[in-house]
C-alpha cells in the first residue's frame, strides 16, 4: 500500500497576508515596548513567530513541515556569506582601532574639517569610493566609520553623517559595474550591464542632486554646531596615545585597492584586518602590551573589540569598540529575518501575494509602480536585497515583455526601490550591517538617507508621468501617451 502523498495548495489571500500581518504588529508593539532596542531581542522574537505562522500556513496548505525547514535553511543559508562578512568586518574594526587607523583619518580630519561643506563632502567621498570598488558596505566600514567619528569628536550630528554616509555609498553601489547588486539586476532581466547602468542615470543623478542641496543647506548651519573645545582634547588625547604617522593608512589602502580589483569582501576585509595586526605589533607596542602578550591582545581585540583608555571620555566611547562579538546581535537578526522569508517563500505565500499584486494593474507606467512596491515590499518581508529584486523580477518579467516594455524598465526599478530602501528597515541585512558598523540605530539615520529616500520617489513620479518608460516597439509609445 502507497503511501498518500499531501496535495498541495496555493494559500488564499487571506492565509498568505497572516504572517505578515502578524509580523507588523509585533514589530510595531516592540518598537512602541522597547524603541530602539528593537533589534536587540524583540524584533528577532517577532521574526520567528511570524515565520512559524508562515510554515503554519504552509502546513494547511499541503506542505510538510520538514520541506519548510529545508526551505528556510536554504534561505538562511543564502545569507552566510553576508553573515561571514559582518564578523570580518567586526574584527577589521577592532583591529584598526588597535593599529591607530581610524585614530589617524579622526585626527587629521579634524586639522582639515569644513563644517560648512562636511555633510556634502561625506557624500562626495563615499560616492566616489563606492563607485570605485562597488561596495556600499566595504565603503561604510571604512571610509563611513571614520566619518562619523570625525563628527562625533567635533560635535556634528552622528545621524547626519551617518545619512550622509550611506547615500554616498548607495550612489556608487548602484552605479558601479563591480557592485553585486547592479550586476543582479541586470542578470535576472536579461538586460544588458552597461545598458541598465545608463538607464539608471535617469534617476539616479537627479536624486544624488537633490540629496546634495539638502546636505548643503544643513552644512551652511553646521559651523554652530561645532564644539572646538572638543576637537582639541579628542586631539591631544589621540596624539598622546597613538604613535601617528601616514603608514598608517596601510590596512585601509591594502582593503580598498583588494575591493577595487574586485576580490571577494570577505577576502578584502580579512587582509585589511591582517595588515592592521601586524602594523600595530609595529606601530602601537604601548598597547599591544598592554597585557604582557602581544598575541593575546590582539587575538581578543578581534575577537571581543577594542576597548580605548585614553583618559578622554568622548574619545573612549568613540574607539571602544569593534570585534566578532559585536556583530552577533546582527547576525541573530539576520538568520530570523531570513527564516521568516523562507518560510514565506516556501509556504507559497509570496507566490500568492505576487498574484494579486497584478490586479488592477492596466498602463505601462502602473506597471512599473506596481514593481516598485513590490520590491520594497520584499525588503520589508524577506529581510533581503537580493531578494527584493530577483521576486519581483521573477513575478512582473513576463507582465513588462507582454507591454513591450523593454527590460531595463524592470531592472532599473528594482534598483531604484530594491536596492536603495534595503538600508532603511532596521531587520534587513543592509540596515542591520549600518547600524552595526555605523553605530547609530537605523531609525536614527533613517531621515538623513536622503539619497535613498528619494531615489524611489523619483522613481515613482517618472511612471506616473510615463516619463523615460522604453518600449520595444515605439508604435506601443504613441498609444500608451494617447492613453
Amino acid at each position: 500500500m502507497t503511501r498518500k502523498e499531501n496535495i498541495v495548495c496555493a494559500p488564499k489571500i487571506v492565509m498568505a497576508v497572516l504572517p505578515l500581518l502578524a509580523l507588523v504588529v509585533m514589530l510595531v508593539g516592540s518598537i512602541y515596548l522597547f524603541g530602539d532596542e528593537t533589534t536587540g531581542g524583540p524584533g528577532q522574537i517577532a521574526l520567528i513567530i511570524a515565520g512559524i505562522l508562515a510554515g503554519g500556513v504552509g502546513v494547511l496548505n499541503g506542505h510538510s513541515w520538514e520541506a519548510l525547514e529545508i526551505g528556510a535553511a536554504k534561505s538562511i543559508q543564502r545569507a552566510l556569506p553576508a553573515m561571514f562578512i559582518l564578523l570580518m568586518v567586526g574584527t577589521l574594526i577592532g583591529l584598526w582601532m588597535l593599529a591607530g587607523t581610524i585614530p589617524y583619518i579622526i585626527y587629521y580630519g579634524l586639522q582639515i574639517l569644513v563644517p560648512e561643506v562636511f555633510y556634502i563632502a561625506s557624500v562626495v567621498l563615499c560616492a566616489t569610493v563606492s563607485i570605485s570598488i562597488g561596495s556600499s558596505w566595504t565603503t561604510a566600514g571604512t571610509v563611513g566609520l571614520a566619518l562619523v567619528g570625525i563628527a562625533a569628536a567635533s560635535g556634528l550630528s552622528v545621524e547626519m553623517t551617518a545619512g550622509a554616509v550611506i547615500s554616498g555609498a548607495y550612489f556608487g553601489d548602484k552605479l558601479s559595474p563591480l557592485s553585486d547588486t547592479t550586476n543582479l539586476a541586470a542578470a535576472v532581466t536579461a538586460t544588458e550591464l552597461f545598458a541598465h547602468i545608463r538607464f539608471l542615470l535617469w534617476t539616479t543623478i537627479p536624486a544624488l542632486l537633490v540629496a546634495l542641496v539638502l546636505f548643503g543647506i544643513v552644512s551652511l548651519s553646521a559651523s554652530a554646531d561645532i564644539d572646538q573645545s572638543r576637537i582639541d582634547s579628542v586631539s591631544l588625547a589621540i596624539s598622546e596615545n597613538y604613535n601617528l604617522s601616514l603608514v598608517l593608512m596601510l590596512p585601509f589602502l591594502v582593503t580598498l585597492v583588494l575591493a577595487a580589483l574586485r576580490k571577494p569582501a570577505f577576502t578584502a576585509l580579512f587582509w585589511g584586518a591582517v595588515t592592521a595586526a601586524l602594523l600595530a605589533l609595529l606601530t602601537q607596542p604601548q598597547l599591544v602590551n598592554e597585557t604582557g602578550n602581544v598575541l593575546a591582545t590582539i587575538w581578543r581585540v578581534a575577537a571581543n573589540g577594542y576597548t580605548a583608555n585614553t583618559g578622554n571620555a568622548v574619545l573612549d566611547e568613540l574607539l571602544s569598540r569593534g570585534g566578532m562579538e559585536s556583530m552577533l546581535n546582527t547576525i541573530w537578526l539576520i538568520i530570523s529575518a531570513m527564516f521568516f522569508g523562507g518560510m514565506m517563500e516556501k509556504s507559497g505565500a509570496l507566490n500568492t501575494l505576487g498574484r494579486y499584486l497584478m490586479i488592477g494593474v492596466e498602463s505601462a507606467g502602473g506597471l512599473v509602480r506596481r514593481a516598485g512596491i513590490t520590491s520594497l515590499a520584499a525588503n520589508l518581508v524577506t529581510s533581503d536585497q537580493y531578494l527584493a529584486i530577483a521576486l519581483p523580477a521573477r513575478i512582473y518579467a513576463d507582465n513588462f515583455q507582454a507591454k513591450n516594455l523593454q527590460t531595463k524598465n524592470l531592472s532599473r526599478v528594482l534598483e531604484d526601490f530594491g536596492t536603495v530602501t534595503s538600508v532603511l528597515i532596521p531587520w534587513n541585512t543592509c540596515g542591520a550591517f549600518m547600524a552595526a558598523t555605523l553605530g547609530v540605530a537605523t531609525g536614527d539615520y533613517l531621515i538623513f538617507c536622503l539619497f535613498n529616500l528619494v531615489s524611489p520617489v523619483l522613481s515613482y513620479l517618472y511612471a506616473l508621468f510615463n516619463f523615460k518608460i522604453e518600449y520595444t516597439d515605439s508604435a506601443e509609445l504613441s498609444d500608451e501617451a494617447a492613453a
